[in-house]
């Protein structure tokens, strides 16, 4: 492992330990590879229009809008090659919860992303991607079996 240093006022030093307490982190290096993580993948992401990924997409709705499950459903079954599983709960007598894996062409799943939110009916909706390298050989050197393996 290499180690690094970095130097910051008072103030923010505070407000960063205070970041690490309110999360539950050990350490400050934990909590500082975590954000660095998640830059390096937004950057990645950014820059890398042709990457494949994993990706979660949960959404919150309200089942009485007209038609609007079925017009989900649908959705999902026209993108059937980026949908691997779907769960879903209801919350309340109109509000349900979808939680929607995903892989496939981080475009692809962007977009799949942005038509679901896009529906009217649909609240909340968060996508969590991970950019992947796709790996056709297991460890056990057993072919045919895909890897996704996470960049980062």
């Amino acid at each position: 492992m290499e180690r690094i240093t970095i130097s910051m006022d008072e103030a923010l030093a505070r407000d960063f330990d205070q970041l690490i307490k309110d999360r539950g982190y050990a350490s400050r290096s934990e909590t500082m590879r975590d954000l660095l993580r998640r830059e390096i993948e937004a950057h990645r992401q950014a820059r890398a229009a042709r990457s494949q990924c994993v990706a979660n997409l949960s959404y919150v709705y309200n089942h009485h809008e007209r038609k609007l499950s079925e017009r989900l459903t649908e959705s999902q079954h026209r993108h059937h090659e980026l949908v691997v599983s779907t769960m879903h709960v209801h919350l309340d007598h109109e509000n349900c919860l979808e939680s929607v894996v995903l892989k496939g062409p981080a475009l692809a799943v962007r977009a799949f992303a942005d038509q679901t939110q896009a529906e009217k009916g649909v609240r909340h909706a968060q996508l969590n991607l991970v950019t992947v390298k796709a790996s056709d050989m297991a460890p056990d050197r057993r072919p045919g079996h895909l890897r996704l393996i996470p960049r980062s």
